[in-house]
């Protein structure tokens, strides 16, 4: 239920970021999302308190170094390549490196919940098709999607490393990272950090969901399988498209509503197993 919830709630932030977007630069929203999200678990703090330690934090900032990197490749990839390509690849490399590092470290799900996850795989690649025929991704741009993937999913490994009753100190130590790495990207490139013209609150909003979503992450790993949570929190694009479709009433392609039902359908194996 918790990676459920954390993959609705990461899927609406990246819906608000994405509308952000539209009226802000990219590294502007980046960085005052991630500031926002800070604020927020600084407040989760006394709510949620856990063990401070200097594993915890270290552990923390690895996995924000690995997440700001994948959200760096993956900016890069999307520039330089096809989106229905470079989506799912990213979607999927994300997916699997954690499942690979649970079941390698001695996890082993049952055997219904083992098919949800490769329901969830296939229902990832459906839901990040986007209609863009006639068109390839380089290679360069196939590798930066495999290279943001991988970020990505050392981000979910990472964090599960953390000492067990650590609270919200791994994320600290993620957001101190991911923010630090943004700031020295925007100061290098001389990026404007300034929101555009009534952006400013939907940025807020994506930055605090983001960060429920990792406190919801976190919560669920600390509770389960590192190789389910991951899978169930890759889900994340079926809520984004939900959302597109009766908010800005974007139109989806069949193979899309399909990937949704895949996605509802490897949610319930996993559960039920």
């Amino acid at each position: 239920m918790l990676a459920t919830a954390c993959a609705v709630v990461y899927g609406t932030a990246d819906f608000l970021g994405g509308l952000a977007t539209r009226r802000s630069r990219v590294l502007a929203v980046v960085v005052l999302s991630q500031v926002a999200g800070f604020a927020l678990i600084l407040l989760l703090m006394p709510l949620l308190p856990g063990l401070f330690s200097t594993p915890a934090l270290l552990w923390g900032m690895a996995a924000g170094v690995a997440g700001a990197a994948g959200l760096v490749l993956f900016y890069r990839a999307l520039a330089t390549g096809v989106m229905s390509v470079v989506a799912p690849t990213t979607a999927v490399t994300s997916t699997v490196l954690p499942v690979v590092f649970g079941l390698a470290t001695g996890e082993r799900p049952e055997v219904l919940a083992l098919a949800g996850i490769v329901l969830a795989v296939v229902a990832v690649v459906m839901v990040g098709r986007s209609p863009s025929r006639g068109q390839r991704s380089s290679a360069a741009s196939v590798l930066s999607a495999l290279a943001a993937g991988a970020g990505f999913g050392g981000f979910f490994i990472l964090l599960a490393q953390a000492p067990e009753g650590s609270g919200l100190w791994p994320l600290v130590g993620a957001r101190i990272t991911s923010i630090a790495a943004a700031v020295l990207l925007a100061l290098a490139t001389r990026a404007s950090l300034r929101p555009g013209k009534g952006a400013l609150g939907i940025i807020a909003a994506a930055g605090a969901l983001d960060m429920a979503a990792n406190v919801l992450y976190l919560l669920a790993e600390q509770q389960g399988m590192l190789s389910l949570v991951a899978v169930l929190v890759s889900l994340y694009p079926a809520s984004t498209l939900v959302l597109a479709r009766f908010v800005l009433g974007e139109r989806l392609q069949g193979v899309q509503v399909a990937g949704v039902a895949c996605a509802l359908g490897a949610v319930v194996m996993i559960a039920v197993a």
